[in-house]
């Protein structure tokens, strides 16, 4: 709870204006306690779990030809029922485990300093520690990923997220609810060592989700802004994984690709795109034979 009356207390207080945007805040959380701030965090999960693989479900169900052709795996088809019954046990994992937990996190999230108070962040703070936060996550998230991938680690737990070889939005969020708690470990680690403001904070839950949601989609789209992101993985790199499955013992980073080539885990990965590109390239070099001996004859 912000601990001004007005906003000119609140002026006063900083010694200045407040922006447009800290106007709004403060007229948005003066009264609301720390604690029921930090509660929308589940909110906006369950906005981001239900709303956002909406379009790409629409397009499994439909294929429309426009987006066919970017399909990862088009040879599969996942059933409507499946797709329910994935958001339907996403929802459950949702109210039984990642939302109590947010309920009952609030202490540590206050200890580290994750704050309510004005004034708000600048554009230029919040990039760099959404930064540092997804590189963190990132790094834990890859060795925790391949621990879970050990005999003991994939039978017990992983082999929950695998059972979609062919990922949808829906299954990102898909897990055994000792995986979903693990997990959360790294992505609250980022936040931990750099401490931010609420609306940080929440901006980085969302984004992490969104992007999680974009490589479970199945699709690999040119158009997706998230190829300009340097060492970004994506929607075919993890399709990968999925597609080979429980014995896969390559990209196990959650966002970026360079654990993986560091520690020499995407071998197999840019082995088959190796071989898939020098097959392209026989099929290209044959048709351009075809055509070419039949404009000869032609002459």
């Amino acid at each position: 709870m912000l601990p001004y009356q007005s906003l000119q207390e609140a002026e006063q207080a900083l010694g200045r204006h407040l922006t447009y945007a800290e106007t709004l805040w403060f007229n948005y959380s003066a009264n609301m306690s720390d604690y029921f701030l930090y509660c929308h965090t589940i909110l906006f999960l369950f906005l981001v779990f239900s709303l956002v693989p909406l379009p790409l479900v629409f397009m499994e169900l439909k294929r429309p030809k426009i987006v066919e052709k970017y399909k990862i795996q088009p040879k599969v088809r996942i059933p409507r029922s499946l797709m329910f019954k994935c958001y339907r046990d996403v929802m459950r994992m949702f109210f039984l485990v990642v939302g109590p937990l947010q309920l009952i996190s609030y202490p540590s999230v206050k200890w580290v300093g994750i704050r309510t108070s004005l004034s708000l962040p600048s554009g230029w703070e919040m990039f760099v520690q959404l930064a540092v936060y997804f590189i963190v996550e990132d790094f834990g998230n890859y060795w925790i990923h391949r621990f879970l991938h050990c005999k003991w680690g994939y039978e017990k737990i992983h082999s929950v997220h695998h059972e979609y070889t062919a990922p949808i939005g829906f299954a990102a969020p898909y897990a055994h609810w000792a995986e979903i708690l693990i997990l959360g470990i790294p992505s609250f680690l980022g936040p931990a060592i750099v401490p931010c403001h609420m609306i940080t904070f929440w901006l980085w839950i969302v984004l992490r989700q969104v992007e999680a949601i974009e490589t479970h989609s199945g699709y690999d789209f040119p158009w997706t802004p998230t190829k300009y992101i340097p060492f970004y993985g994506g929607a075919e790199y993890h399709d990968y994984h999925h597609f080979v499955g429980g014995q896969s013992q390559s990209n196990f980073a959650s966002v970026f690709t360079y654990c993986d080539y560091i520690y020499g885990t995407d071998k197999g990965y840019r082995f088959q795109k190796q071989h898939l590109t020098k097959l392209k390239e026989k099929c290209n070099d044959g048709e351009n034979g075809y055509y070419t001996n039949q404009a000869y004859k032609s002459e």
